[in-house]
């Protein structure tokens, strides 16, 4: 448990006891070894990935996060902010895939900025994003002066073997969905993204029962928020994925439902985190939004947890966070006229209490977890 900045040790908190309820339930016995990462990790040992950190999150069978960052260390040199801190941990797990659902839920079609007929229709897109190459770990990455200008650059740069792994876990995805995947890349531009989708169409042979289709970023873009449900999985490389699931989550009216895991090539530990960010003007305030930790936590039993009884508790928590939504119950960032606003420790509670009360659980897409590779 990487509790982290910012909002992350509140929401952390909330999926904890979600994930322990629903663990009891299936008879799963949940044992949890809490660490810093971060700013928390900076302020405590000097360094946003302590090594103590690292070698407990590599003798873990997951690893749930809550969140890293703020503007208390945005002054500090790259290698030394939190966000650093946070790749080295996704590099050295050997992470290279992450996995984000972005589901529009009957009961908040309303705070959805989309248009009426639009939100109307739902969202439901599985977003495979590559996480281990491109623009964040590129080198040469720097910034230098010289004759009094100033100049920066950073090196996007893919390997096939990374771009054909991803394209693969997409086609495994979609073969249990609904057998469409989207290449999204800059080919009309970009060296990678022609690699990218080359490699893309020869893996797409593999799978003759998976329609697939290449688009470019910017029309991607606006396919999520005009048609979004012709996408069924999207696939797409580092930067273009960190920004178009940020878009997708918006869609659906907040950045604080939606859960992702990041997995790896080998059989070593997944990480599980909400995609939203520090928020540290939310936090300690009892407002932040604990639904996108609370699935995430989802999702390490799905993907993590031991066999039947981990996907069994992993449904467990999905079908109590939509018993609670059904409910009205909202914390402010989805709160409607005539919500029952409550904060982050009281939707936690509601939800724990939704598993503790499920005779079954069952169903749900659970039953989407591919092969960890």
């Amino acid at each position: 448990m990487l509790p982290g900045d910012g909002i992350g040790p509140e929401v952390t908190a909330a999926a904890v006891e979600c994930m322990r309820e629903a663990g009891a339930a299936e008879g799963l016995a949940i044992d949890c070894t809490y660490l810093p990462v971060g700013g928390d990790a900076i302020e405590q040992c000097g360094e946003p990935l302590p090594a103590e950190t690292l070698a407990a999150c590599r003798e873990s069978d997951a690893v749930l996060l809550g969140a890293v960052g703020g503007p208390k260390w945005d002054r500090l040199p790259r290698p030394k902010r939190p966000e650093s801190g946070l790749l080295a941990l996704r590099a050295s797990l050997g992470l290279c895939a992450n996995i984000r659902p972005v589901r529009s839920h009957r009961p908040l079609v309303g705070v959805s900025p989309l248009r009426a007929d639009v939100a109307a229709r739902g969202m439901d897109v599985l977003i495979v994003r590559e996480l281990s190459g491109g623009l964040y770990y590129g080198t040469p990455s720097r910034c230098r002066s010289r004759g009094g200008t100033r100049s920066a650059v950073d090196t996007m740069r893919y390997d096939e073997h990374q771009v054909e792994r991803v394209v693969r876990l997409a086609f495994q995805l979609s073969a249990r969905r609904r057998r469409g995947v989207l290449s999204v890349d800059k080919a009309n531009v970009l060296s990678c993204s022609r690699l990218w989708r080359e490699t893309a169409q020869r893996v797409a042979a593999d799978y003759p029962g998976v329609a697939l289709e290449h688009m470019y970023v910017d029309a991607a873009a606006a396919e999520l928020v005009l048609r979004p449900w012709r996408i069924d999985v999207l696939v797409t490389e580092n930067t273009f994925g960190d920004i178009l699931s940020d878009l997708a989550g918006a869609a659906v009216g907040s950045l604080g439902l939606l859960p992702s895991a990041s997995l790896g090539h080998s059989s070593g530990p997944g990480l599980f985190e909400p995609v939203h960010g520090s928020a540290p003007g939310l936090a300690g305030r009892d407002l932040a939004d604990p639904i996108g930790a609370i699935l995430s936590a989802s999702m390490l039993l799905m993907y993590s947890g031991p066999g039947e009884s981990g996907r069994r508790a992993a449904a467990r928590i999905e079908s109590a966070v939509m018993r609670v939504l059904d409910a009205g119950y909202r914390t402010p960032d989805i709160a409607e006229e005539g919500s029952k606003v409550v904060g982050t420790s009281a939707m936690g509670d509601l939800v724990r209490r939704a598993i503790r009360d499920d005779g079954h659980g069952r169903g749900g897409p659970a039953s989407e977890s591919p092969t960890n590779e």
